[in-house]
């Protein structure tokens, strides 16, 4: 008799229901970014299978939390319900029909990534007329050195890649924080700007709704409109906020935000009151710390994930996937949190704020503990760099990276293939003939839960690299880069047009042609709940 498990399947109508009702629910597409990114709905989380080991444990808190998988009938859909069940997940569905099946019954599909934030963003453009200014006007205000200032919104690689020549780095929860400082003078026009839209608009109306006394206006389209605009952008820049705010400004930047959330009507909450939500385990609970990631690295509150401010609000479906769920930020200067939380609830979500905490709250220390039930990588048959680099000095070794390919094509052991793990068939067949194989990824994390699958699948003897690419790269090895032995295409990462310096026109054009019709895409979709105060 087989003792194959069988999921059950939720309705194109259960799930929409479900979201009207806000109830929990994690609807998941299992696809990689860059099919995920061509069609989903409105909230639908991207977890790929092959990543699920490491994302489901940290995105997915909550082991009873409801799961309803989908694919496009790649076939991916019911082998990540089996993998989310040996996980100890205990209430997974499969969506009636997949993405196919939510198409026919009417449901509305949605490009890109990150969706929910960047509508919401059109939608506060849309009711609030959140000023803004032209490239060619903001251009025009620098070159004749008007009494202007302008903040990038964005985190500071992307700032650092390419930005605003003289713009300064002020990451979208710093704003409010620390405008008054960086323009003391209310008749300094302050300019916000991201990469495209959704940043700089929630940014500037942060300003705004903060009550900030200087004239604030978005960067219309960000340096997507920057560079339309045949204008050039600096890169490599390094101007930050300073980190030290005076007191007299931090106190009354947290009087306006503590009077932002409470028009948008977030919940008040204590340290112990969120860690004991969090340990009854009967809703899914987030807590997060939305400083800096080097201010949460000095110190943090135990249990508590770093998510900086502005990136928690653009990436809400990423850092809070579980629509529903309950949603706890903290951090130490009644600004941030306050105002990250008064988007997070006018998306409809049900946010609190920490209150009343200390300096000696902030005990623990490092990049942050693990999930509490992360599972634990099966044993493998290890092989060093070392050993690795005699057994490659004769035939019959495919070495096989698992890394995301961004990773991959910056530097990889010489002769390995970039493999996406959720398709190893497929990858077979552009692989020559092998006696054996050694797999790897950035530490051998994910090679590890590879390698047993590998073993099975080709009957041949598999061994993981200890301590992966990077213990190679540490151990001086040579490297080789760029996109050699590709054995499965590049869609593990969704390529966005604005990021980076080469993209297309025609690209850049059609995103922004995209966002402006976001709003009546969230009429037609109508689960979303949003409001704007």
């Amino acid at each position: 008799m087989s003792s194959v498990q069988a999921f059950p399947t939720r309705s194109f109508d259960d799930v929409r229901a479900t979201l009207l009702a806000h109830e929990e629910i994690a609807l998941v597409d299992v696809r990689e970014e860059d099919p995920h990114a061509r069609s989903h709905p409105l909230f639908a989380a991207n977890l790929p299978l092959s990543r699920l080991e490491l994302d489901a444990p940290v995105r997915l808190p909550r082991l009873a939390v409801p799961i309803v998988v989908f694919d496009a009938g790649e076939g991916l859909a019911e082998r990540a319900a089996h993998r989310f069940a040996e996980l100890g997940f205990a209430n997974v569905a499969l969506l009636e029909g997949g993405l196919q099946g939510w198409r026919e019954a009417g449901g509305e599909l949605f490009q890109d990534v990150n969706v929910p934030s960047k509508a919401f963003g059109e939608l506060v453009e849309s009711e609030r007329h959140t000023p803004s200014l032209s490239a060619q006007q903001v251009l025009a205000l620098l070159d004749r050195e008007a009494d202007v200032v302008v903040l990038d919104a964005r985190r500071f690689d992307e700032y650092q890649t390419m930005n605003i020549p003289g713009s300064i780095s002020v990451p979208g929860a710093e704003l409010v924080l620390r405008a008054r400082q960086l323009a003391p003078d209310p008749a300094t026009r302050i300019i916000v700007n991201c990469a495209g839209r959704t940043r700089s608009i929630i940014g500037a109306q942060s300003l705004i709704n903060a009550g900030v006394p200087n004239p604030v206006a978005v960067l219309r389209n960000g340096t997507i409109g920057w560079t339309l605009a045949g204008q050039a952008l600096a890169h490599g820049s390094s101007r930050r906020f300073e980190p030290l705010v005076d007191d007299a400004l931090r106190l009354a930047a947290a009087e306006a935000a503590r009077a932002v959330a409470d028009r948008a009507r977030v919940g008040r909450t204590s340290r112990d009151e969120a860690r004991r939500w969090s340990d009854e385990a009967v809703r899914t609970v987030y807590r997060f710390d939305v400083r800096t990631p080097e201010e949460y690295e000095v110190g943090h509150v135990p249990g508590f994930r770093s998510a900086p401010g502005g990136q928690l609000v653009q990436e809400t479906d990423g850092f809070a996937p579980v629509r529903g769920a309950r949603v706890i930020l903290a951090d130490n200067d009644g600004v941030r949190a306050n105002m990250s939380a008064s988007w997070l609830a006018q998306m409809n979500v049900e946010v609190y704020v920490v209150d009343g905490l200390t300096a000696a709250d902030f005990s623990e220390k490092g990049a942050g503990g693990a999930a509490r039930y992360a599972p634990i990588p099966p044993d493998v048959d290890a092989i060093t760099p070392a050993e690795l680099v005699t057994l490659l000095q004769s035939c019959g070794t495919a070495v096989l990276d698992f890394s995301a390919s961004a990773n991959y094509v910056k530097r990889h052991v010489p002769g390995a293939w970039f493999v996406i793990r959720s398709e190893p068939e497929r990858a077979l067949l552009q692989l020559p003939d092998a006696q054996r194989y050694v797999v790897t990824s950035g530490r051998s994390v994910l090679a590890r839960f590879a390698a047993p699958e590998l073993a099975a699948l080709t009957g041949k003897p598999v061994q993981v690299l200890s301590g992966g690419t990077t213990a190679w790269v540490e151990a001086g090895l040579p490297v080789e880069g760029g996109e050699t032995r590709m054995a499965s295409p590049r869609i593990d990462r969704y390529r966005r047009p604005y990021e980076g310096t080469d993209n297309p026109r025609e690209a850049m054009n059609a995103y922004l042609e995209w966002e402006y019709g976001l709003v009546a895409q969230l009429g037609r979709d109508g689960t979303h709940g949003f409001r704007v105060i």
